[in-house]
């Protein structure tokens, strides 16, 4: 494919302009390692929320969600659509939480939360397992998705493409810092918006799509358009909507979608100015990332399914992609190839934008595990601030190289979308429970870690596995392979915290002192306290969780039916699109009252 004088210009400009940032910031991030990593947690919820819109945008979603739908349908997002109801949970339970916690990563937690030498080995481990381990998977995923865009946009190798995309990004994530990231941020976000719409409003009117109503009427498509899964289809009821909505969202933990908050999404809630700034943040942003940003992706996944109906016809029109590196989410990438000159550049540009803004997050937050939760705690706690930048630097540089060698791995996003939904089965609970019950100990947190990643490995790379949920030979059906999972890592751990000493007194005094946690959780703790005359309560104000939970439901509501009237108002079901549209105004009006009522005003 061959691009055109206005595509080169528009991609020259974006990374002039991206590299530029990096080198403005790059003095005032190199003060101190708060500066580096969190930007002297002085960031206004809308920039925040805009960089974690951003970042999730990355170059493997579209591509995982073109997988999904050509396999599942429209109906197959549920496995990811779940995870609202968590982002909801973050928003109005937890983000104050995180904020008033003042911890620099969300790792620091757990010297909080626990004590001794079980919270400071999780700690540690927890930094490598999340920040290199898990980090690094996560960026090979992405990464991944640039090589297969590169080759079938570009004809490029995979070598070639992440040798070019990555040194761009590491730069400005080394020298930029947080500040360098989310200011970036700002600007892809809007680029890369863009080039999603504008390339979904083409595609679907190129020939041999037709426009939305020959799309919609496709006998290939028809079948696919759904947004809730058919319900006569026991398997498929269950796999792609029971167990997400009733299981997945609480008890995974997945990157950007961590029960009770975590990740980079915390590493943004703690760099807010407070605590009505982190909840504003995390709102714009699951408004954003399920409403209204998946259509756009969705639509050029049932253009695809017209113009390249099975793989073999996209290994016909693109003879030259490896064997390896075939499936059904290069479809995305293939429809791009029909973009005019001009459009091009901006939708190239705009999956630059995705790649970078989603590597540069991952690269900055791991690299603060790295330098708070293991070189400042295991090699040396006397580092100075200059010391500790100069290292976060350096791992930002090692965390990219171990990604983009994965890349070169691995075959699909979905493939890994499976392995790390596994990985993370079953130590969700905790993350929401550990700070509303106080016999939750360090110990219940390294038992579910282990118990869920050795059972996984078991499952998924053993006979045994096989054996036990095979699709058409096992004892069990493959689909509670997930639930087996959960279910046994949870009884794992909640063993171990019962035949495990408690936390000491005096960890959980500090902790609540520093919280106010409140709830029925913590009587325990609080009469304990009186009774020694230790006043721990520091707060009158009446435990908001329930009407926090309240508000959740209600932005619950609020978002699914916006997702729900936007694709039905797309396909042209108007009766639906209007009484959905109804009821999303209405829960809006109850949320904004109830939000009032729980936080004051946001700004």
């Amino acid at each position: 494919m061959e691009l055109s004088t206005l595509d080169y210009t528009f991609i020259i400009v974006f990374f002039s302009l991206v590299l530029g940032i990096g080198i403005y910031v790059s003095k005032q991030s190199g003060k101190s390692s708060s500066e580096f990593f969190l930007s002297g947690r002085t960031m206004p919820w809308w920039l925040l929320g805009l960089s974690m819109v951003a970042t999730t945008f990355s170059t493997d979603t579209p591509n995982l969600v073109t997988d999904i739908v050509r396999t599942n349908g429209v109906s197959g997002n549920w496995v990811w659509w779940c995870f609202l109801i968590t982002g909801m949970l973050t928003v109005f339970v937890y983000a104050k939480l995180w904020r008033k916690s003042n911890v620099s990563t969300d790792l620091e937690f757990y010297e909080m939360r626990y004590g001794g030498k079980p919270a400071s080995f999780l700690r540690k481990f927890r930094a490598i397992y999340l920040g290199v381990i898990f980090n690094v998977i996560t960026m090979s995923a992405v990464t991944l998705a640039a090589i297969k865009i590169g080759s079938i946009m570009l004809g490029l190798e995979p070598w070639q493409t992440v040798i070019s995309a990555g040194l761009i990004t590491v730069t400005f994530s080394a020298l930029g810092g947080f500040k360098g990231v989310v200011y970036t941020d700002f600007l892809l976000f809007f680029v890369a918006m863009a080039g999603a719409i504008g390339a979904a409003y083409y595609l679907v009117n190129i020939p041999e799509v037709g426009g939305i109503k020959a799309l919609m009427a496709n006998e290939n498509v028809s079948d696919k358009l759904n947004i809730l899964p058919d319900f006569s289809n026991k398997k498929t009821l269950i796999t792609l909507f029971i167990i997400p909505l009733a299981v997945q969202w609480w008890s995974s933990w997945y990157p950007g979608a961590e029960p009770g908050g975590g990740g980079y999404i915390a590493q943004r809630m703690l760099a807010a100015k407070n605590e009505n700034h982190a909840i504003g943040a995390t709102f714009f942003f699951n408004i954003m990332h399920y409403a209204l940003r998946p259509w756009p992706w969705i639509l050029v996944a049932l253009a695809s399914i017209v113009v390249y109906p099975d793989l073999a016809s996209i290994q016909e029109a693109f003879p030259n992609v490896p064997p390896d590196k075939l499936g059904h989410d290069l479809a995305y990438s293939a429809m791009l190839t029909k973009l005019p000159s001009g459009l091009l550049g901006v939708v190239l540009a705009s999956l630059i934008a995705a790649y970078m803004s989603t590597i540069s997050t991952q690269l900055n937050w791991g690299s603060s595990y790295i330098v708070y939760d293991f070189y400042k705690q295991q090699i040396n706690p006397n580092a100075s601030e200059k010391k500790l930048v100069a290292v976060g630097r350096i791992s930002t540089v090692v965390l990219m190289i171990f990604s983009a060698a994965l890349a070169l791995l691995l075959q699909n996003a979905l493939q890994l979308f499976d392995v790390l939904l596994a990985f993370g089965a079953g130590t969700g609970l905790i993350f929401i429970l550990r700070w509303f019950w106080w016999r939750i100990n360090s110990w219940s947190e390294i038992t579910a870690m282990f118990a869920s990643g050795i059972i996984s490995i078991i499952l998924k790379l053993t006979p045994f596995g096989a054996f036990l949920f095979a699709t058409d030979t096992g004892v069990f059906p493959d689909w509670t392979e997930y639930i087996f999972i959960v279910v046994l890592t949870t009884l794992i751990w909640l063993i171990a915290t019962f035949v495990t000493q408690p936390e000491s007194k005096e960890t959980l005094r500090s902790f609540y002192i520093k919280i106010q946690p409140g709830g029925p959780g913590w009587s325990k703790v609080v009469n304990d306290a009186e009774v020694d005359a230790v006043d721990i309560v520091k707060s009158k104000e009446k435990w908001s969780v329930p009407a926090g939970i309240t508000a959740m439901l209600l932005g619950v509501v609020l978002i699914y039916s916006i997702m729900f009237a936007t694709g039905y108002w797309i396909y042209g079901r108007t009766t639906q699109a209007i009484v959905l549209t109804i009821v999303s105004i209405v829960a809006g009006i109850l949320l904004l009252k109830a939000w009032n009522q729980l936080k004051g005003n946001l700004l």
